[in-house]
């Protein structure tokens, strides 16, 4: 199959890479560029493991075709992680419990920090909403709600 040259910005750097007409962006970033941070879970859309900024917009990298992200900004979480948003995420769900195999966090943060980047003001109700795309098998989703909560408001989870 023919194979296209993209230019597209990953985690702040410009980026020249081929691609097949058909590969996602899943596949781009995971088989083309090596970041394997986002994670093929169900390959439908519905589990949020690869949840990817498209642009500054959570998009599901297993339904989006790497051609159609030519010159557009993505951020994965290798890009997000070196950010104070993520970090303090990162220290919240760790003290808090709120990780258990790690399969999910990569879609999660990256939901949150966009939650974080477009709004101020972040209650509970908002975080819900922001993960209610990304599946956890292994919680019930309490421990990372109220870790994603503190973390995100600048309150500790404990409400201090």
């Amino acid at each position: 199959m023919t194979r296209v040259l993209l230019e597209m910005e990953v985690n702040g750097d410009l980026c020249d890479a081929a691609a097949r007409g058909s590969d996602t962006l899943l596949d781009f970033l995971r088989d083309g560029l090596h970041l394997t941070g986002t994670k093929r879970g169900c390959d439908q859309g519905v589990c949020g493991a690869c949840t990817v900024l498209v642009d500054g917009h959570p998009a599901r990298a297993c339904l989006v075709l790497a051609v159609d992200c030519a010159d557009r900004k993505i951020e994965t979480i290798e890009g997000v992680s070196a950010t104070d948003e993520a970090g303090e995420l990162q220290r919240a769900f760790a003290a808090e419990g709120a990780v258990q195999c790690g399969y999910c966090t990569p879609g999660v943060v990256i939901s949150l920090i966009e939650l974080k980047r477009r709004q101020k003001t972040i209650t509970t109700d908002d975080v819900r909403t922001a993960i209610s795309g990304n599946i956890c098998r292994c919680s019930g989703y309490v421990k990372m709600v109220e870790a994603a909560t503190a973390a995100l408001s600048g309150k500790q989870a404990d409400g201090r």
